[in-house]
């Protein structure tokens, strides 16, 4: 398998085909028991963004509002860990998992701005990869970074942000990032976008290796298009 100069193997799927399209129906206790999560750790659901029609596996989109203790939008996933995920042999208590992304206060968030791309971005990712599991047999968990594109381009015309890194939520707190439930344990991620720069260095020393920069910046799991690239080298004197 091809890795990283970290070590980190890398999944390609260019060449891969998608499976083919099979229908999807939310579990319906699932759906119950992740939403008592959400308003256990995080807030009262204000809405539900459901899917018409599902493919693999039925992805909803549950919004908690911001709030004075949480002053943020939250949105988290249902339908991913409805199925269980091709983890490799040896890693253990990964093989379901939901994700979530953290908008600022500000963002725009309704189906009428969800006709904007530049509002809808961070819920389609949300979505894309809730399903991409189910769709390439593969996994996604701790670490993982998925481009947008290749090369990746920016995610908006107006970030240099261009790839999603899955990590645990820094502002949701420890005991929301996992869910035991009869039969299995359910991990949530949340998406932090990262620059070229940031992949760069992940891919090169391991996604420990951003850390550091993510203290020194204050970067969170809250997305901020214009935050620091906490890679990028500065010039000194005009020199590099």
């Amino acid at each position: 398998m091809e890795k990283s100069e970290s070590g980190s193997p890398i999944y390609r799927y260019e060449n891969k085909t998608p499976k083919e399209f099979e229908p999807a129906f939310g579990d319906d206790d699932t759906i119950e028991d992740i939403s008592n999560h959400i308003e256990k750790y995080i807030g009262p659901i204000h809405m539900v963004f459901h899917e018409i029609i599902s493919d693999k596996v039925h992805i909803d989109v549950h919004w908690v509002q911001p709030t004075e203790e949480k002053p943020f939008h939250t949105l988290i996933t249902s339908g991913m860990s409805d199925k269980a995920m091709n983890t490799p042999e040896g890693v253990d208590n990964a093989a379901y998992a939901e994700l979530c992304i953290c908008l600022p206060e500000e963002w725009k968030i309704s189906q009428e701005d969800f006709e904007d791309d530049s509002n809808y971005w961070p819920i389609y990712w949300l979505k894309f990869l809730a399903r991409f599991p189910h769709e390439y047999d593969t996994w996604l968990g701790f670490g993982h970074t998925i481009p947008n594109g290749d090369p990746p381009a920016p995610f908006t015309e107006n970030t240099g942000l261009n790839t999603m890194l899955l990590l645990p939520s820094i502002v949701l707190g420890e005991e929301f990032m996992s869910l035991e439930l009869e039969n299995k344990t359910v991990n949530f991620f949340a998406l932090i976008p990262l620059y070229t720069e940031e992949v760069a260095l992940k891919m090169k020393k391991g996604v420990d290796s951003l850390f550091d920069g993510f203290d020194k910046h204050k970067v969170t799991d809250i997305l901020d298009l214009n935050r620091p690239n906490t890679a990028k080298r500065k010039k000194i004197f005009g020199l590099f």
